[in-house]
């Protein structure tokens, strides 16, 4: 459309809408095809509804605190261990990467990658299983996983605009709760289109593959993210090298971080160019899934890594203890730890939600330096 035959009275987010939908891919994902967010809003002028999801997480506060929350080695001395929030600015950059060469809605990759690690709890994977085995133990059918508490707080515990809930697009939430990059086995990734509403909820989540394309690139572009860096973070601590690696993967993918991304980006491109899926050829994905099965053996569960699981188990549970029966007896403890707790419940936006509910909402919102200084406040240690 020329400028002579553009209405005078589009603006610039219908620009940008008209744009995508002559040049994306067909298997694209369009703004202004997206099925909204659960309480209607009106339009913004000059943002697309995935541009202003975008702004939304960038400025909300749990968006912030990932840069204190670690990876595999919590609460690190070492400067260059890898942060919550640099993984998450790695995965948008490499989907992105990969989107935009297949045609893709790069707004909408970048909102659901920023977004994806929004519900980690601190201390890492430990800090989930230890929170998850936590709130079992006490509250009867209630779990927790960061896929699904993600969900949980862009829903319901961020505040936006002096309300609770940052009230994304379908798109950008079902990215987040289905992101799960533990799946190793996964090379081909097909959207699942017909997800409803109701497939979102906790509790209901499967780890089906996102109802977009762009999802599915981040779900896959989590593991080529993490994969190399946590083998940087290993080296810079002594526990595992590069040159370790068995020839057959070095061959394969490259000798070092630089050289594994490249090669694992430029694997997805050529092989999903042109296709409703995200694929990994089957040589590759395969060195990959042996790569993750060594980083298992060789750092998550080293016994250096298993010691600090153990010292993480035991932070959890001395918090969850203490703040499980704070929320139980009533606000009658006057120290600075069950003040904080007692405004938080109080500020509780979820009426009705049970002591366990928020007890966990609290301890997953919590940087790894502040829930180790709180134990210390707390236990005098």
């Amino acid at each position: 459309m020329s400028d002579v035959d553009r209405p005078a009275s589009m603006t610039t987010r219908e620009r940008k809408e008209k744009t995508e939908a002559a040049l994306l891919s067909p298997f694209a994902m369009r703004a202004e095809e997206s099925r909204g967010r659960i309480r209607p809003e009106e339009a913004c002028e000059v943002r697309t509804i995935y541009e202003r999801d975008m702004g939304r997480i960038l400025y909300s506060l749990p968006f912030r605190r990932l840069r204190h929350k670690t990876q595999v080695f919590f609460d690190p001395q070492n400067d260059h261990v890898c942060t919550r929030m640099e993984h998450v600015l790695y995965v948008s950059y490499l989907a992105e990467t990969i989107g935009r060469a297949l045609g893709l809605n790069t707004d909408l990759i970048r909102a659901i990658a920023l977004g994806h690690d929004i519900g980690h709890a601190p201390y890492g994977h430990a800090g989930e299983e230890s929170l998850d085995r936590l709130v079992k133990q006490h509250g009867g059918d209630l779990t927790f996983c960061h896929e699904q508490h993600g969900l949980r707080v862009v829903d319901i515990l961020s505040e936006h605009g002096q309300r609770y809930g940052l009230n994304l697009s379908f798109e950008v939430r079902d990215g987040i709760a289905s992101h799960c990059g533990e799946r190793y086995d996964e090379f081909v990734l097909v959207p699942l289109r017909d997800k409803k509403e109701e497939d979102l909820i906790p509790g209901s989540l499967r780890h089906d593959p996102p109802a977009t394309l762009e999802g599915c690139v981040v779900r896959l572009t989590d593991r080529i993210a993490y994969v190399g860096r946590d083998i940087e973070d290993a080296t810079r601590s002594g526990l595992f090298f590069f040159e370790e690696l068995p020839a057959s993967i070095l061959s394969t993918l490259g000798h070092n971080n630089t050289a594994m991304v490249d090669t694992l980006v430029k694997d997805v491109i050529a092989n999903s160019l042109g296709q409703d899926a995200i694929i990994m050829s089957d040589r590759t994905g395969r060195a990959l899934k042996q790569l993750i099965d060594i980083n298992y053996e060789r750092i998550y569960t080293a016994p250096r890594v298993m010691r600090y699981e153990a010292q993480v188990g035991n932070t959890l549970e001395g918090l969850f203890d203490y703040y499980l029966d704070l929320a139980v007896r009533g606000p009658d403890d006057k120290s600075p730890p069950a003040q904080s707790f007692y405004d938080y419940k109080n500020r509780h936006p979820e009426r009705g939600a049970g002591p366990v509910r928020i007890v966990a909402d609290y301890i997953a919102g919590m940087t790894d330096p502040f829930a180790s200084r709180m134990f210390k406040m707390i236990f005098g240690v």
